[in-house]
C-alpha cells in the first residue's frame, strides 16, 4: 500500500526556519507533482505551494518569498523549505503527491508551530 510519509514539523520561534519533507514508502513509483497544503484551526485547507514535472513552481501570496517547494529525483523526495516563519504560518501541513502510476496521494499531515 503507497503512504506518504512526512516529516520536519515542530515547534519554532518567530523568523525560524524548518524543512518538511514528503517520500512514498511503499511503492516503485516516482513523484511525477507535488503539494503542500496547510490547515489552521478553524480554517480551511489551503494550498501553500506546489511544483510541477516540468519543475515549474507556484505559492500562496503569504509565503512567496520565504518558502520554497522543491523535489529531488534521486532520493524520490519532495521539500517544503521554510524560512522567516511568522505565527499566521501555525498549521497541520500536508504533501499531496501524484506519482507515476498517475494515482495522487496525501500525507499523513504534520504539525508546524510557530511561537516564541
Amino acid at each position: 500500500q503507497v503512504q506518504l510519509v512526512e516529516s520536519g514539523g515542530g515547534l519554532v520561534q518567530p523568523g525560524g526556519s524548518l524543512r518538511l519533507s514528503c517520500a512514498p514508502s511503499g511503492s516503485i513509483f516516482r513523484i511525477y507533482r507535488m503539494g503542500w497544503y496547510r490547515q489552521a484551526p478553524g480554517k480551511q485547507r489551503e494550498l501553500v505551494a506546489r511544483i510541477t514535472s516540468a519543475g515549474d513552481t507556484n505559492y500562496a501570496d503569504s509565503v512567496k518569498g520565504r518558502f520554497t517547494i522543491s523535489t529531488d529525483n534521486a532520493k524520490n523526495t519532495g521539500y517544503l523549505q521554510m524560512n522567516s516563519l511568522k505565527p499566521e504560518d501555525t498549521a497541520v501541513y500536508y504533501c499531496n503527491a501524484q506519482l507515476t502510476n498517475l494515482f495522487e496521494y496525501w500525507g499523513q499531515g504534520t504539525q508546524v508551530t510557530v511561537s516564541s
